[in-house]
């Protein structure tokens, strides 16, 4: 039954370690770990700046001081005409979504559109919309004539396709959609905490896949329009490229490897001002030097977009990043085609190595937790932590974003499960001994000894107690006519009933000598009245026997008295043995005199006698017939003793 007990109770406290457990993996996968993995990538991966090959034009608040929002669309048209017939890049990226015609300056739209047609590297930016099409538009014959212009051959598609939330395209002009020769998600989603940790490398609209637009500017500047999905990974067919993947619900997402932010504060590639950049174009037009050397782009991949700080305007694009608060969208974009072009991707751990080291950690804990001392394990797991830390760090160097926070957590908590689990079983463990060894020490001394547990050692002191010897009358010769086991019931039987009337009166049970037992009151238990107790004690235990006695009777067992013999006095109380084995115990030779006093109930045909310094102490309760001038062996003069007849 213990065992099952036992047993139990491990099943119980591995559940709830369990369940805690999960509860605090979720709490940390949702809030702690995305702060952690801004951390640690900003500290550790991103270590340089962005790609000299990559440059960014942003329409910023120097653009807007010249030319006040909103722009027309001849502005953008001369960006464009500056980079196709000047610069030469090697491809453009318009992180702009067109979705309107300027009503009110025609002649300016018509001019971007005339411009960009002729433009056989650009790729613009689409974006993928929640909410269905408008009931007065077709969009099923949108979406059509939106695939077969601009969908890029994906094979294998159902292999990491779940399901989508996206439920329409949004909407080019028609002379822009004529116009434009390649497009690209610029859709981007957030973190649990809001920041951008994640590109949505291709997007599923109404179960059709369209690539990011950084992924269509690499597919273009390759030449290549195809690419195959494999499980966990996106592969670019004529590269040999691999993207790590994850899938969502509505696109396929890998981690983006942020770089250093540049001297600017803003952004981590190059970035020129979109102002500079018309300036320079009429400078070339009015053959003077231009502001921006057309060379600067030349076999560049050149983003263009939009970052105004001037918030009032609505031109301000910018996300939180592990980099920034305010990280501009243009770069993000500009980031995420690095990371393709270089083959630099952060690899996040899969859900199986996260739990194997969870799980790992878990049984290193306890194991430490039982085979070492408090502090010494104490110690080894605080190295662990930071060992793990160090850890965490290098992978992070290198690519590789393990949980930070989650397996110190799950350590912390296993520690504090683990160490209250074995403090538990220690006391659990404590209390069993201090059960089994109070069969064999008295309940008192046991306390006594707990109590002065830091403090025990040979010595005592001297103390005036009263001691209580009871012994059954001819009991060697009665166990003589018994078997073993008759002797043991008897035995059992007499010394548990007499043992709770001794510790009702405070006493406590010194030792059982054979059928003897002697009892000490007074001490350990500090009682002024001890001599008064012990005789009230023997007084019961006579009136406990007799009561045994007509029940052994009936049981045919043998007539059993006993006899009982008290002495007050002076005596040494404490431990004595040696530093290995105590024992404690009353020494003097007042106990003797108990001893020698409670043998003369054989002499006299008594029960009860008590020394004359015990009867000085009792004399208002006790009626009594003295035995005078009574020879003690080990005393030269003789002295009284008392019968006790009766108490009043």
């Amino acid at each position: 039954m213990k065992k099952f007990k036992s047993k139990a109770f491990f099943i119980k406290s591995a559940l709830i370690h369990l369940f805690l457990s999960i509860i605090v993996i979720l709490i940390s996968w949702q809030f702690f770990e995305p702060n952690a993995y801004n951390l640690m990538h900003n500290n550790f991966t991103a270590r340089k700046t962005g790609s000299d090959d990559i440059v960014l034009i942003v329409i910023d608040d120097k653009s807007i001081e010249q030319y006040r929002w909103p722009w027309q669309r001849n502005l953008y048209a001369k960006i464009f005409e500056y980079l196709d017939k000047y610069s030469n890049p090697k491809i453009i990226g318009f992180d702009a979504i067109l979705s309107s015609l300027d009503k009110d300056n025609p002649e300016s739209d018509e001019e971007l559109f005339n411009t960009i047609k002729d433009i056989d590297n650009l790729v613009v930016g689409f974006s993928p919309l929640v909410q269905p099409y408008p009931a007065d538009i077709d969009g099923k014959s949108y979406s059509e004539k939106f695939d077969n212009k601009f969908g890029v051959n994906i094979n294998n598609p159902g292999s990491q396709l779940l399901y989508s939330k996206y439920q329409s395209l949004s909407r080019f002009p028609e002379p822009y959609f004529n116009a434009i020769k390649y497009t690209g998600s610029v859709n981007t989603t957030q973190n649990s905490i809001g920041h951008i940790t994640m590109s949505d490398q291709i997007v599923n609209v109404n179960n059709k896949l369209y690539p990011s637009l950084a992924l269509r500017m690499y597919l273009l500047a390759n030449k290549t329009d195809s690419l195959t999905l494999d499980k966990n990974k996106i592969i670019i067919d004529e590269t040999n490229l691999q993207i790590p993947s994850i899938t969502s619900n509505d696109a396929i997402q890998n981690f983006i490897h942020y770089y250093k932010i540049r001297n600017n504060g803003e952004y981590s590639h190059k970035k020129y001002s979109a102002i500079d950049v018309l300036t320079s174009l009429d400078n070339i037009k009015q053959g003077k030097k231009p502001v921006i050397d057309p060379k600067e782009f030349q076999d560049k991949i050149v983003f263009v977009g939009a970052n105004a700080k001037a918030s009032a305007l609505g031109l301000e694009d910018a996300l939180p990043t592990p980099m920034l608060q305010k990280h501009p969208g243009v770069d993000i974009q500009a980031t995420n085609l690095d990371n393709i072009i270089n083959n630099e991707f952060v690899k996040q751990t899969t859900i199986l190595q996260d739990i194997l080291l969870l799980v790992f950690l878990t049984i290193i804990v306890f194991i430490l937790i039982a085979k070492f001392s408090f502090f010494k394990s104490l110690g080894i797991l605080i190295a662990i932590a930071i060992l793990y830390m160090v850890f965490t760090a290098i992978c992070f160097m290198n690519g590789i974003a393990p949980n930070v926070i989650t397996p110190l957590a799950i350590q912390l908590i296993t520690m504090i499960f683990g160490y209250s689990y074995r403090f538990i079983l220690e006391g659990r463990n404590k209390e069993k001994i201090k059960q089994a060894m109070g069969k064999y020490l008295s309940q008192d001394i046991m306390q006594n000894v707990v109590k002065n547990i830091d403090d025990i050692k040979l010595g005592g002191k001297k103390a005036v107690v009263t001691v209580l010897f009871a012994d059954i009358r001819g009991f060697t010769s009665i166990s003589e006519k018994l078997t073993a086991e008759e002797v043991s019931i008897i035995l059992n039987e007499y010394f548990t009933e007499i043992e709770p009337i001794i510790s009702k009166y405070n006493g406590v049970i010194n030792k059982f000598i054979g059928d003897a037992v002697m009892a000490i009151f007074g001490e350990p238990i500090q009682d002024i009245n001890h001599a008064k107790n012990a005789v009230l004690c023997a007084n019961e235990m006579l009136k406990k026997v007799d009561e045994l006695r007509d029940k052994w009777l009936f049981e045919g067992k043998p007539k059993i008295e006993i006899g009982i013999g008290i002495n007050t006095g002076e005596a040494f109380v404490g431990n004595i043995g040696s530093e290995k084995r105590l024992e404690y115990t009353v020494i003097g030779d007042m106990v003797n005199l108990a001893s020698r006093i409670e043998s003369y109930n054989k002499v006299y045909k008594t029960n009860f006698l008590i020394s004359s310094s015990t009867y000085s102490h009792v004399s208002s309760i006790a009626d009594v017939i003295k035995i005078s001038e009574v020879t003690i062996r080990g005393k030269s003069k003789k002295m009284d003793i008392y019968e006790v007849l009766r108490l009043t």
